[in-house]
């Protein structure tokens, strides 16, 4: 079974605030072929709207940078895995996530404190 990852993208990085983000990278990771990739425009900025839009992607788990908690809830109500606070090169964060190194402090923004995370269960890699 394929799991399908999504990073809030800016300019090649991750995207500092996923609330107003404009695009995802989408990657479809499969057990035994190649990641297949795509961008896509976000549309919604409404809390509710955005989660409904991302989960109809089918996104398992969304990497990103800062999120508001009602955004996280919304997401996470909608079955997206919420893993925020993350900063840095799109690809760097994508094989982090894939290695099981995101717990690294390289890939947190800036001032980021457990204390900061909307939902700690949601947080890993």
């Amino acid at each position: 079974m394929g799991m399908i990852i999504a990073l809030a993208h800016w300019q090649g990085r991750i995207s500092p605030v996923f609330d107003v983000s404009q695009q995802l990278l989408l990657v479809s990771r499969e057990a035994c072929w190649p990641h297949q990739r795509r961008m896509v425009q976000l549309l919604y900025e409404q809390p509710q709207a955005r989660a409904r839009e991302v989960a109809g992607l089918g996104v398992h788990v969304l990497l990103c940078g800062a999120v508001s908690k009602m955004l996280a809830t919304a997401l996470t109500n909608e079955g997206v895995r919420v893993v925020g606070f993350l900063c840095g090169e799109v690809e760097d964060v994508l094989d982090a996530f894939l290695s099981r190194r995101l717990h690294q402090s390289r890939y947190r923004m800036p001032g980021f404190t457990k204390k900061t995370l909307t939902f700690e269960k949601n947080v890993g890699g």
